[in-house]
């Protein structure tokens, strides 16, 4: 008889996991496209996952174009290559470091926030008296979530890099007296549509990575407060794995398109 292959229970239980997620997402789909569509709850939820979190976001690309020309202009100077900062700068930004950063802050923020909201409700049964009153609980509160995250992640990333690129005129124009006008025009001298769209485009897989697996963890909390911790901190761990798998597979992508 042939012996039968058992896989690991850490591997089951991953695999388990990923099947799960897979068919929240099917849901989802189902149901963004079928009446009625709330959208005064899902504008309430671009408020207060995007605009709110725009200030952590505003900070946090600041910061990253600051650190990111203190620590590369000295290098630069040794070769004599001070005149590339800008160009260099701003396509590291915007190919790779604002999307990426943006998004793992926003998974620490919103994932979080989301995951424990959900598991909360879910804890204290209002999700059930939601169902029993005739809502659509996951409508109204996983659609609009996830649809939210899609659309805003996007728009905090773009406006991350803007600021980040501010950040790094700053040490510039402190270092080198560059002018605005000189800065930007080498930045975007040397971005191209080839730059702009792949990271603009991951930057809604990225939205949406975020707000599937905050909202499953919360809606799938276990009962007691101990499982609304597990749910906000799972969402976290999870949703940054999945950010950096899906960063992972959208270089492979462009890189065969740049190839081609």
């Amino acid at each position: 008889m042939p012996s039968t292959i058992t896989l690991p229970k850490s591997l089951r239980t991953y695999l388990s996991e990923a099947g799960l997620i897979t068919r929240f997402a099917i849901r989802f789909g189902k149901e963004v496209f079928m009446p009625p569509y709330e959208l005064r709850e899902f504008l309430r939820q671009c408020y207060i996952l995007g605009y709110k979190s725009l200030p952590l976001v505003a900070v946090t690309g600041f910061i990253m174009g600051l650190v990111l020309t203190l620590q590369t202009r000295p290098t630069l100077m040794e070769f004599g290559a001070e005149a590339w900062m800008p160009s260099m700068v701003g396509i590291s930004i915007v190919r790779e470091i604002g999307p990426v950063i943006t998004a793992l802050i926003c998974a620490g923020k919103i994932g979080s926030s989301i995951g424990a909201e959900l598991g909360s409700m879910k804890v204290t049964e209002q999700i059930d008296a939601m169902e029993v009153s005739g809502t659509n609980p996951f409508r109204y509160l996983v659609v609009t979530k996830i649809m939210a995250t899609t659309i805003m992640i996007p728009i905090l990333v773009i406006l991350a890099d803007f600021i980040a690129l501010c950040g790094s005129f700053l040490v510039e124009y402190t270092k080198g007296a560059v002018s605005w006008q000189l800065y930007f025009s080498q930045v975007f001298a040397h971005l191209d549509f080839g730059d702009l769209m792949p990271s603009t485009a991951k930057s809604f897989f990225f939205g949406f990575a975020i707000g599937l697996i905050g909202c499953y963890k919360g809606y799938n909390s276990k009962k007691g407060t101990a499982g609304v911790g597990r749910a906000a901190n799972s969402a976290v761990v999870v949703s940054s794995m999945l950010l950096f798998i899906i960063d992972f597979v959208a270089v492979l992508i462009a890189d065969i398109f740049y190839e081609l």
